[in-house]
């Protein structure tokens, strides 16, 4: 998943007196204190596109018993709203509740980015342009070789080759996005590739690093300006760069499966996202105002109102930072490659129900 930059980012654009509004930011709200606030209604004009949203809740009832015990009525409710309503002031006839995310700059406006699952290019057997391995997992527990280690050969000569690819960046995208599509190019073969554990190395932002070393400029800091960087740079140069980040994922190969996140459900793009856990347990609805980008990367000037659901989560997905799932391929890593841009969003609860008071939060997490 990319999670890399979300500090930094933040603070260089949201500081200062000037509320600038080119990353979607909307600044309609009061200011928060909490990260989550009781609100008993909500306020949206933004055009809706519910379309999605039965098809995935329906993957988490048919995929989770457990999640369907705490969920489905949430999301039979929902779907009765949306159906019957749509009207944001009339959920609470509905019986659902709801929280507004405070956001980074406690004004409502909370940082959604983008992942996606890339389709790699792989070989069974080595040649001359198919020569960099992905691994499986080591017998290594703690004591995990680092990336400039594998990179030297550690885990050479142990089995653990799951294919070659024609270059170093796309293996290391997709770990990255955790996990991935992989295409046999000497049989025509594709797999899914999912996520088979790390190294359990500090993770460190080769995005920060670029922008750090004034190689890319940090308003243009996308996963397609990293790759464009590392094509236009040698071997040893590249091998360098990556190796600063010295947490190394494996995968795990399974035969073609639809795409699933660490929930173990299925995703589909543009209707589930990535959250924190501790503020939104894995299943959990939210409704969002989701930023609606030009084909360039810019924002549109609109947003569009979606119902999600928290599938997935990450290392650097937390608090007021949501990853929003874009598909497979290559459209959907540049789209998703783009999203760095703000919405406000509501966590759903419902009344006499395990999900009711969803603007709960545990000790730690109360500000």
């Amino acid at each position: 998943m990319i999670k890399p930059l979300v500090p930094i980012f933040i603070t260089a654009l949201l500081a200062g007196c000037a509320q600038p509004t080119d990353r979607a930011q909307q600044y309609l709200d009061e200011e928060f204190t909490n990260t989550l606030n009781k609100v008993t209604s909500v306020d949206s004009d933004k055009p809706q596109d519910f379309t999605e949203f039965q098809r995935q809740s329906e993957e988490v009832i048919n995929n989770s018993p457990s999640m369907a015990k705490i969920y489905q009525p949430l999301y039979e409710r929902i779907s009765e709203w949306a159906l019957q309503s749509g009207d944001t002031s009339e959920l609470a006839q509905f019986g659902i509740q709801t929280a507004q995310l405070g956001g980074g700059d406690k004004k409502g406006n909370v940082l959604f980015t983008g992942y996606f699952s890339p389709v790699m290019e792989l070989r069974h057997t080595p040649n001359e342009k198919f020569k960099y391995p992905v691994y499986a997992m080591p017998d290594c527990e703690s004591d995990c070789p680092t990336r400039a280690q594998i990179y030297d050969g550690a885990l050479e000569g142990k089995g653990l080759e799951l294919g070659y690819a024609a270059n170093m960046i796309d293996p290391f995208l997709m770990e990255v996005q955790g996990s991935g599509f992989v295409h046999f190019e000497d049989d025509d073969t594709l797999e899914y590739f999912a996520y088979g554990g790390k190294n359990n190395k500090a993770y460190v932002s080769i995005g920060r690093v670029l922008i750090e070393r004034d190689l890319v400029p940090r308003e243009k800091m996308s996963m397609k300006a990293i790759k464009e960087w590392v094509l236009e740079n040698d071997e040893a140069t590249v091998r360098e760069l990556l190796e600063q980040n010295p947490s190394f994922v494996f995968f795990e190969p399974r035969a073609d499966a639809p795409v699933t996140g660490s929930a173990g459900i299925p995703l589909l793009p543009m209707a589930s996202v990535a959250g924190d856990r501790s503020i939104f347990p894995m299943g959990t609805p939210i409704l969002a105002e989701v930023p609606l980008l030009n084909t360039d990367g810019t924002w549109s000037g609109a947003h569009q109102l979606r119902i999600l659901i928290v599938l997935d989560t990450g290392g650097a997905v937390k608090d007021n930072h949501l990853d929003l799932y874009h598909g497979m391929g290559p459209r959907a890593g540049t789209e998703a490659g783009h999203y760095k841009h703000f919405g406000r969003v509501w966590k759903l609860g419902l009344e006499d129900s395990p999900t009711q008071a969803p603007w709960a939060l545990p000790p730690e997490k109360l500000q």
